[in-house]
């Protein structure tokens, strides 16, 4: 049989039922629309999260008190773990292929500037964190490099605190209360925004120093450092963790790589990023099925049909292949169809919401209809194989 042939068979036994062959269609079209539209938010809340965790750079490494995975102790529990301490960052910024390091103490306090007061974080950096963590000054300078040991009460503060406070005043010079101590506003940041729900503008940056005098505690939560582009970060992290045992004569400290947290993130995602697909993938499962359902119902139908055609001399991978073409015909177009149908309501939802992020990858769109083409073949298997085997005299008898 020509293949010209074969095709206006299968159309026409397509078309012959048109109610059916929607319906088998639209089966697989909501089973791949699922797949895409699940799919592309999983994919869009990985690569949103990913940026989130690279706007402050990909060659970050944390040093953390505690021993290794415990991420430190909590307060008030007694603890051999030495303290991280300021003389641990100064030692750390002189190890090779470090270009940035910054200490990080954080906390709550009451602000108060310009007759307004507002209770937010207030962060103890160093003067080099925004290289280690990317930032920029909107207005005025960062904090200085100071001595550790006789800091200047200065602040910086994040753009919406600013704002907050000063309004559209300018704020550079103005007096500020944090807890019980003065400050002097010495520069306003450019916006960071929000991450992992944490706002970054509504905060205010001290020396490190100053920071311990206001929470009164005696080490910091972290030390942070910006290994050279280029650099392995786990070359550096070698180096930081040989330093800090010759320093604190144990590992009592946790050091975490950007490179590995955001290796451990996208592992997590992939596999949130699979488990929504495989929810939408049950419903191409039921679209699998009504095409055996119909498949089968239409070789019973054209028992005759198959009858002649043997009895002509079409050979049994003939019938076969015609079957199994229809079958894989209804599957591609129900394929396309939801490609389409799952495209635009994931665009529609981007629109309507716009912070949710959507993103539907090539790659994708591919696979599911790869898929549905395979379901189809699948699912036509068998009733394709009835239909080859079936004798032509009792075929012919039955029409």
């Amino acid at each position: 049989m020509l293949f010209a042939d074969a095709l206006q068979l299968a159309v026409r036994a397509i078309t012959a039922q048109r109610l059916r062959s929607f319906l088998t269609l639209l089966g697989i079209a909501v089973g791949i629309a699922a797949v895409i539209l699940l799919t592309s938010i999983g994919e869009g809340i990985h690569r949103f999260v990913l940026a989130e965790f690279s706007q402050f750079g990909t060659n970050v490494i944390g040093v953390h008190q505690g021993k290794t995975k415990t991420g430190g102790h909590p307060s008030g529990f007694p603890t051999s773990a030495r303290p991280l301490s300021l003389d641990d960052a100064r030692a750390l910024a002189h190890l090779p292929n470090v270009v940035a390091v910054t200490p990080s103490i954080w906390g709550n306090a009451e602000v108060g500037g310009n007759g307004r007061v507002r209770r937010t974080s207030v962060y103890g950096v160093g003067p080099q964190m925004l290289e280690v963590f990317k930032g920029r000054v909107r207005a005025g300078q960062f904090l200085p490099a100071d001595d550790a040991d006789s800091a200047r009460a200065l602040v910086v503060l994040g753009p919406k605190l600013k704002e907050e406070l000063f309004g559209g005043e300018n704020a550079l010079g103005a007096r500020l209360r944090i807890g019980t101590d003065q400050f002097r506003v010495i520069g306003v940041l450019e916006p960071k925004g929000q991450f992992l729900g944490i706002d970054l503008d509504d905060t205010a940056f001290v020396p490190a120093a100053r920071a311990l005098e206001i929470f009164n505690r005696e080490g910091l939560n972290e030390i942070n450092l910006a290994a050279e582009e280029g650099v392995p970060a786990a070359t550096v992290a070698a180096a930081v963790r040989e330093r800090m045992i010759a320093r604190h004569g144990s590992e009592d400290f946790t050091i975490v790589t950007q490179e590995e947290m955001m290796a451990t993130l996208s592992n997590i995602l992939d596999v949130l990023t699979m488990a929504v697909g495989a929810l939408g993938g049950i419903s191409l499962l039921v679209g699998g099925v009504g095409i055996v359902t119909i498949m089968t119902i239409a070789v019973s139908e054209r028992t005759g049909e198959i009858g002649l055609l043997v009895a002509l001399g079409a050979p049994r991978r003939t019938i076969l292949a015609l079957f199994l073409g229809e079958a894989v015909a209804l599957s591609a177009l129900g394929g396309a169809f939801g490609l389409v149908l799952g495209f635009g309501l994931a665009q529609a939802i981007h629109l309507l919401l716009p912070a949710l992020p959507v993103h539907t990858p090539l790659s994708f769109v591919l696979l599911a209809e790869g898929i549905a083409v395979a379901i189809g073949l699948m699912a036509g298997v068998l009733p394709a194989r009835r239909a080859a085997r079936l004798d032509p005299v009792e075929a012919l008898r039955a029409e």
